[in-house]
């Protein structure tokens, strides 16, 4: 039987080392990370037990009666290292669960880690969700990720985009430019969509001082000025692209082809994979065509990014 406790900050040393070690955690479930913003969430993180050792950790926030694996994070659910079973972790599903209920939820909503992310498989908990839960599947995102391994050809309209860059005297590379790349950012977001990005200046900086070699920025600039960049989460198995942005002089001359061009092929990455992220809307239901036309001309493919649901 497991023993079930809600995390506490003074377990803080004893959950990041087990995310260290875990097969599925990144980074982003390390508290130097997750707690940046623990004042806009109600963190109810579960640690779970087996004979006196830490088994598996659950990112999570409660909203109400409903535990959310985690609402501040990309991705989340439960953390595993490679001594984790099956059966185990079916037994620990039906024991959340009936934990949960005692604690007054009514539902779960689950964010599994993606595949990608995995260093070794880790669908142990999918198969619960099915076996277990009778979950249902209530978001898919569909996200646009390069095999480093066997990269796809470029579509020509990409390397078009690549000279047009550098014949207008765009340089690209590694940038501390924060504020310069925030400010394009800040404002495309603004006008396309009336949304801010999810992290402030002051946080995207206080986190890159923490993970300094996990979170780095890529920009492109003419005569200083940046016109176009992007935030690189570097995880284990995946460089992930979790901003991407250009002003209006940075499309007119296609220096995302540039700065991409330049991350893939001149930057060394132990990763196996490289995710453009999503181009989603509507909790994945429409595709935003003009978004995604532009990873796949890079050799982006689809991996999905889901989530699910079930009641207790």
């Amino acid at each position: 039987m497991f023993e079930i406790i809600r995390y506490t900050p003074d377990k803080a040393d004893e959950w990041n080392q087990f995310i260290a070690k875990s097969k599925n955690g990144t980074f982003l479930f390390d508290r130097h990370y997750m707690d940046y913003h623990r004042d806009r969430f109600e963190d109810h993180s579960l640690m779970f037990y087996l004979e006196g050792a830490l088994y598996a950790l659950m990112p999570a926030n409660a909203e109400g009666d409903v535990l959310c694996s985690h609402r501040g994070l990309s991705y989340g659910g439960v953390v595993m290292t490679e001594k984790t079973t099956a059966a185990k972790i079916q037994q620990l599903f039906r024991e959340m669960n009936d934990y949960l209920r005692l604690q007054g939820f009514s539902k779960v909503i689950y964010k599994p880690v993606p595949h990608i992310f995995h260093q070794l498989p880790s669908e142990e908990d999918l198969y619960s969700l099915f076996s277990i839960c009778n979950a249902h599947l209530i978001d898919r995102s569909l996200s646009s990720a390069i095999d480093l391994s066997m990269p796809v050809k470029w579509h020509r309209d990409r390397k078009y985009g690549i000279n047009k860059s550098f014949n207008h005297g765009v340089v690209v590379g590694e940038s501390d430019d924060w504020a310069g790349f925030w400010q394009v950012l800040e404002f495309n977001l603004m006008h396309k969509y009336g949304a801010k990005p999810v992290h402030t200046l002051q946080e995207i900086n206080l986190l890159h001082s923490r993970f300094p070699e996990n979170i780095r920025l890529f920009t492109a600039a003419k005569e200083g000025e940046v016109l176009g960049g992007t935030v690189i989460y570097v995880t284990p198995v995946v460089v992930h692209a979790q901003y991407i942005s250009a002003n209006l002089e940075g499309k007119q001359f296609r220096v995302i082809d540039a700065l991409f061009d330049y991350i893939l092929h001149d930057c060394k990455w132990d990763a196996r994979y490289f995710d453009f992220g999503t181009s989603n809307e509507e909790d994945g239901r429409i595709l935003v065509e003009p978004l995604i036309y532009q990873k796949e001309g890079f050799g982006g493919r689809g991996v999905c990014f889901d989530w699910y649901e079930w009641t207790l």
